[in-house]
């Protein structure tokens, strides 16, 4: 037999008559090699794109729960603002009806939103809520609930229906509509200031009840122009809150010390441990939206007086923990 019979002809020397070329088992041999460099760059391929959407997961963890950390901030050293007004404000003027106002079982309709002395108030790991402005299917079981009066920093010209607060450097009254109340006193300046109220708390869901998965969220229910309180989300793959409330000891020289809750309710209008508060403790505890493959979260998190442990139901989901601290200025 030609021995040529078991070469691929690649080419003919010119002059010669041997012809050359690889033998089947070179070209064996080159094809496993070709294709373990395919492999190994397959195999760098998929480590980038794991490692990029593992950044991309971190990247939301860290977008959300700064975005709703300072939300909160952002309010938060607004609580309690009266524009000229440190006096107590007077009994209110007629509020009308509002729809979803945020009161607890007994609670008499208007007591709420006129308690604007009460500029922080919460409720440790319970949701006092539920029959008005954030139902139980609403509520993320075991998150602690915020709520933060202020007024707004601009003065208007009052509208119809809208809540505002008169204020004057002696006195101050919430009331409802264009026509503000007159005080005879004579003070200036007098102006009305929108009020603002926000009541912050966990969803077990972003969108609905029945989406799949469900993804955490932080919500508030805020006072609007008509008279009414509605949902308003803040950020999702938020999954549990806590709060704690500073007040100044009378030791000297003082410190703060914190507390996961004080004595008295969101509509009592007296003195109570509420009017002392100075700052607030916030923990976040960010999640992602959807759980990573091959990854096990076993990690514990502290935040005010809970411990969320997944050591022992370790899952898919990347956490991040959140905390600040907030002067209140008013």
């Amino acid at each position: 037999m030609n021995r040529s019979t078991s070469k691929l002809i690649l080419s003919r020397r010119p002059g010669s008559s041997r012809e050359s070329g690889f033998t089947l088992i070179e070209m064996m041999i080159a094809i496993t090699i070709g294709l373990g460099i395919l492999a190994g760059l397959v195999g760098v391929l998929a480590a980038n794109s794991n490692n990029a959407r593992t950044n991309d997961r971190t990247s939301e963890l860290m977008s959300n729960g700064r975005y709703a950390l300072n939300s909160m901030k952002q309010e938060l050293r607004q609580a309690g603002f009266r524009a000229y007004t440190w006096a107590e404000p007077t009994a209110p003027g007629a509020l009308g009806t509002l729809t979803n106002e945020c009161l607890a079982a007994g609670e008499t309709a208007g007591t709420f939103v006129s308690n604007v002395r009460q500029g922080v108030w919460g409720a440790n790991n319970s949701n006092p809520f539920s029959a008005s402005c954030i139902p139980s299917t609403s509520y993320a079981t075991g998150n602690d609930v915020l709520l933060v009066r202020r007024l707004a920093v601009n003065s208007e010209t009052p509208v119809a229906n809208k809540l505002y607060f008169q204020s004057s450097y002696s006195t101050g009254q919430i009331f409802r509509g264009a026509t503000a109340p007159v005080f005879a006193d004579g003070l200036t300046p007098v102006e009305s200031f929108p009020l603002q109220i926000y009541v912050y708390y966990i969803s077990p869901f972003t969108v609905s009840e029945r989406e799949t998965p469900l993804v955490p969220a932080l919500y508030r229910v805020a006072l609007q122009s008509d008279g009414s309180m509605s949902r308003e989300l803040v950020a999702s793959g938020i999954e549990h809150f806590q709060v704690q409330y500073g007040r100044l000891t009378v030791a000297v020289p003082a410190t703060t010390q914190f507390s996961d809750t004080l004595t008295g309710s969101s509509v009592n209008t007296v003195a109570s441990d509420w009017d002392n508060v100075e700052s607030v403790r916030i923990w976040l505890l960010a999640r992602n939206e959807t759980a990573e493959p091959g990854y096990s979260n076993t990690n514990s998190y502290v935040m005010g007086d809970q411990t969320y442990d997944f050591a022992a139901a370790p899952d898919g989901f990347r956490r991040q923990l959140f905390s600040t601290v907030v002067q209140l200025r008013n």
